[in-house]
C-alpha cells in the first residue's frame, strides 16, 4: 500500500486538510475497504502535525462514515460509504464555482430560516442571538474568532426556527463556508468592513425580534449578498 501523503500547510483548518488528504487516498483507491490506516503517530509525522490534529481528522472521517475504528486495533477504511451521511469534499471547494454553489445553497436555506425565526423565535432565542452578536463585536474582523462567532449567530437563527433539520443542514453548510474562507486567507482586517458586517447582522436581529418575516428575509438576503462580495464571489 503506497500512499501519497504530504505535510499540510499550517493554519486553523489543519484537521480538515488531514481528513481531506486521507479521503482522497480512499477515493483514488490507494486505501481500500478494510485497509488499516497508519497509526496516529505515523500520520502525525507524515503530515507534520500534532496527534490531536490527527485525532480530530479521524473523528471527522468516522462521523462521515468513511472509516471505522476499534479500541486497541486502530482505524480501518469502511467497506462502503455511508449514503446517509452528507459530505462535501474540501479540495473541491477550492474551485470558485463549487464555492459559489455552496454559497447559493446557503442563501436558499438561510433566507427561509430568517423568516421562520421571525415567526417562531422565543425570548431565549433572541438572547442567544444578542450574545453571539456581542461576542462577534469584540473579535477582530476576519479572525478565526470572528468567523466562529459569525457562524454561532447564524446557528442561533437556525435554532429559532424550531426545525432540527434546518439547524443540521445550516450548521453543516455554514461550517464548510467558514473552512473555505479560512483556507483562502482573503479576510483582511478592516474597521469599515467590521461596521458594515455588524450592521447587517443587527438588521437581521431587529427584524426577527420585531417578528417581521419579510424584513428578516430581506435583511438576510442583503447580508449574504454582502458576504459573497467580501469573499470575492461575483453576483450572478
Amino acid at each position: 500500500m503506497t500512499l501519497k501523503l504530504d505535510k499540510v500547510n499550517r493554519g486553523p483548518h489543519l484537521s480538515t486538510l488531514v481528513a481531506s488528504s486521507i479521503s482522497r487516498e480512499i477515493a483514488q483507491g490507494r486505501l481500500k475497504p478494510g485497509d488499516q490506516l497508519p497509526t496516529e503517530q505515523q500520520l502525525a509525522q507524515t503530515f507534520g502535525v500534532s496527534r490531536n490534529v490527527v485525532r480530530e481528522a479521524i473523528a471527522r472521517l468516522r462521523s462521515e462514515g468513511r472509516i471505522w475504528s476499534q479500541q486497541g486495533r486502530g482505524a480501518f477504511v469502511a467497506d462502503q460509504p455511508n449514503a446517509t451521511v452528507l459530505t462535501i469534499d474540501f479540495d473541491a471547494l477550492q474551485q470558485a464555482n463549487a464555492f459559489q454553489s455552496l454559497f447559493e445553497l446557503r442563501g436558499i436555506l438561510e433566507v427561509q430560516a430568517a423568516a421562520l425565526a421571525a415567526r417562531r423565535r422565543s425570548d431565549g432565542d433572541l438572547q442567544a442571538m444578542k450574545e453571539a452578536l456581542e461576542t462577534m463585536r469584540a473579535a477582530p474582523y476576519g479572525s478565526v474568532m470572528w468567523l466562529k462567532t459569525d457562524l454561532e449567530f447564524h446557528k442561533t437563527v437556525a435554532a429559532a426556527t424550531g426545525n432540527i433539520y434546518m439547524v443540521q443542514f445550516l450548521t453543516f453548510v455554514s461550517e464548510k463556508v467558514r473552512e473555505s474562507i479560512l483556507a483562502s486567507g482573503n479576510q483582511q482586517g478592516s474597521e469599515d468592513l467590521a461596521a458594515v458586517t455588524l450592521g447587517e447582522h443587527e438588521r437581521i436581529l431587529d427584524a426577527i425580534e420585531a417578528g417581521d418575516a419579510d424584513e428578516a428575509q430581506e435583511a438576510m438576503r442583503a447580508h449574504l449578498h454582502g458576504a459573497a462580495s467580501r469573499v470575492g464571489l461575483a453576483e450572478e
